[in-house]
């Protein structure tokens, strides 16, 4: 009876070894570009699971230093997830855990979810022209020209569209500079992808957003309209919890929300002009960059002293998700402006990961 249990045992034990180096093997493949996450906050609660410096083995000495940075420049709330768990969290100025502050253009990604989800659903396809959705004349282009503009090119700034005229989104507003693929700028014509999204579901797009992304990962927040713009606001965790989802291949536990395959290719250059643009993404690590309202190429990376996998959603007056797959991090800052206004990206992205390396490095 011995021998048999001894047997069962070392089967047993077998078994284990296979399941677990097999695991290892698939982690390391799935790992590329985006990480794997096991925890994840339940929704509608305030529950989330923290994790200690001293598993962490960061250097605490650098968080108070941080905090007064943070504070200096004018932030209203700071998280960092480590593999999911909250490492760091703190609000300043008078703002708290529930507070609601605006995304501004890193709510950009926001609608690029919805758009995947969509297309995957087969309500629309982002290969398809615009004015399949939208009708003819929804810019002020020729026929011909108004034709070249898929939804593929709102995502990726690529419709060629005068980016000198402002957010007006009329189609009077919306007037031919390139044709479509020829140019990349930085241009608030991307909104017109709620617009399709509505058209295409037979739906409201802020009840096709709360449905399909908002309520399945326990976001809180709404869209509010400001003029020519639809921002969306919401309390910090929220957009860490959206961080969390773009970092985990677009799964939620069990439930996959953004199609995977969408995912990754929303988080990797869409087109060849400004390499370090995916689908309303920013990208690190590249050897190129466009910066808004300029046609100038410039050399290297786009916050030369963060990680090269880094990914960004960047909102105007420093609104910001950092997510950097190799160190499984997502990283949340909302507030007022850290220095002069700006529309997403500036110095103090470089300031800001020069205090984050010295905390975690």
């Amino acid at each position: 009876m011995k021998k048999k249990h001894s047997l069962l045992v070392v089967i047993f034990f077998m078994i284990c070894c296979s399941f677990c180096s097999s695991k290892d093997i698939d982690n390391t493949i799935l790992a590329e570009p985006i990480s794997i996450n096991n925890y994840f906050p339940l929704l509608n609660a305030d529950e989330w699971e923290t994790t200690s410096f001293a598993a962490l083995d960061w250097n605490e000495n650098e968080l108070q230093p941080l905090f007064n940075f943070l504070k200096e420049k004018n932030s209203k709330s700071f998280i960092i997830l480590h593999k999911s768990k909250i490492a760091v969290e703190k609000y300043f100025n008078s703002h708290t855990d529930i507070s609601a502050w605006y995304w501004a253009s890193a709510g950009k990604t926001l609608t690029t979810a919805v758009t995947g989800i969509a297309n995957f659903e087969g309500a629309l396809n982002i290969n398809n022209k615009v004015s399949d959705y939208l009708g003819i004349n929804w810019t002020s282009l020729s026929l011909e020209k108004e034709n070249l503009i898929t939804c593929k090119n709102l995502l990726s700034m690529t419709t060629g569209l005068d980016d000198s005229f402002g957010n007006d989104v009329s189609a009077q507003n919306l007037i031919y500079k390139a044709d479509a693929n020829e140019r990349w700028a930085y241009h608030n014509a991307y909104v017109k992808l709620q617009d399709v999204i509505a058209t295409a579901t037979t739906s409201n797009f802020n009840s096709y957003f709360n449905i399909k992304l908002k309520d399945k990962i326990g976001m809180t927040g709404l869209w509010r309209s400001s003029g020519d713009l639809n921002l969306y606001w919401s309390n910090s965790r929220s957009m860490a919890r959206f961080g969390l989802l773009v970092a985990s291949n677009g799964k939620w536990k069990d439930s996959q929300i953004i199609p995977q395959k969408f995912n990754k290719e929303a988080t990797s250059s869409s087109q060849n002009i400004n390499k370090s643009y995916g689908y309303l993404w920013w990208l690190n690590g590249k050897e190129s960059y466009h910066l808004p309202n300029s046609q100038t190429e410039f050399s290297g990376s786009l916050i030369p002293n963060a990680p090269k996998d880094l990914l960004c959603a960047l909102g105007k007056n420093d609104q910001k998700i950092y997510i950097v797959p190799s160190k499984d991090l997502v990283i949340i800052r909302m507030g007022e402006a850290a220095g002069t206004s700006n529309f997403g990206f500036s110095t103090f992205d470089v300031e800001l990961w020069r205090k984050i390396n010295a905390l975690i490095e």
